[in-house]
C-alpha cells in the first residue's frame, strides 16, 4: 500500500511547496495526421504550490527544453512557426483560483505562451501527501486541460493532399507535480 493512500487529503496542506523538477513533468499531446499521438515534454524550471486558506499554483517552463525526442521536430518547435524561443523563452502559468470539490481539483489561471496570456482551467486530483526517505514532506498533484493552440498564436499547419491539415488545433496539456514543503 502506498504511503499516499494512507494519507488522503481534502485540501492542499498549508505551507509553501517547491515543485521538484526531477520528479515532475509538463507534457503536451497532439495528433499527427489524425493518426498517432505525438507527445512533448518539458522540465519545470521553477514552480510553487501554496496550500491553506488561499491556495495557488504557479510555474515557468523553459521553452528551449521542450523535447518530442525527434531533433528535427524539436528544432521546428523552437522556430517562429511555433514557440519562437528566441523571443519567448518561457511558458508561464499563474493560478487565480484553486478548488477541490468531490475529489476533483480545479486550478484556474492565466497561461502565457508566446507572449499571449489566456485563461485556462486545469482539472485533476490532489494525489496526496507523504514523507520521502530524506525527511522531506511532499505533496502530489496531477492536472490536465485541452486548449486550442491557435489562441496562443501557434497557428502553423500544413494542408494534406486529400483535404484537412497535418495538425489539429486541440492540444492536451498534462502536468504531474511532486513538490517539497519549504515552509
Amino acid at each position: 500500500m502506498s504511503i499516499l493512500a494512507e494519507n488522503p487529503v481534502t485540501a492542499i496542506p498549508a505551507g509553501t511547496w517547491q515543485i521538484d523538477p526531477a520528479h515532475s513533468s509538463v507534457e503536451f499531446e497532439i495528433r499527427h495526421l489524425g493518426l498517432a499521438k505525438v507527445k512533448g515534454r518539458a522540465p519545470i524550471v521553477e514552480g510553487t504550490i501554496v496550500g491553506g486558506a488561499e491556495p495557488s499554483v504557479q510555474g515557468t517552463v523553459d521553452v528551449s527544453s521542450i523535447t518530442t525526442f525527434d531533433e528535427s521536430r524539436d528544432g521546428h518547435l523552437q522556430s517562429p512557426d511555433f514557440f519562437d524561443t528566441q523571443r519567448y523563452p518561457a511558458l508561464r502559468f499563474a493560478s487565480s483560483s484553486v478548488t477541490l470539490e468531490s475529489g476533483v481539483l480545479a486550478v484556474t489561471g492565466e497561461l502565457t505562451i508566446k507572449g499571449v496570456t489566456k485563461p485556462v482551467t486545469l482539472t485533476g486530483e490532489l494525489v496526496g501527501t507523504g514523507a520521502d526517505p530524506w525527511g522531506n514532506e511532499r505533496v502530489g498533484l496531477d492536472l490536465a486541460a485541452e486548449i486550442d493552440r491557435t489562441q496562443w498564436g501557434l497557428r502553423w499547419n500544413a494542408p494534406l493532399p486529400g483535404g484537412g491539415f497535418l495538425l489539429p488545433d486541440t492540444v492536451t496539456l498534462t502536468a504531474s507535480f511532486s513538490a517539497i514543503k519549504t515552509h
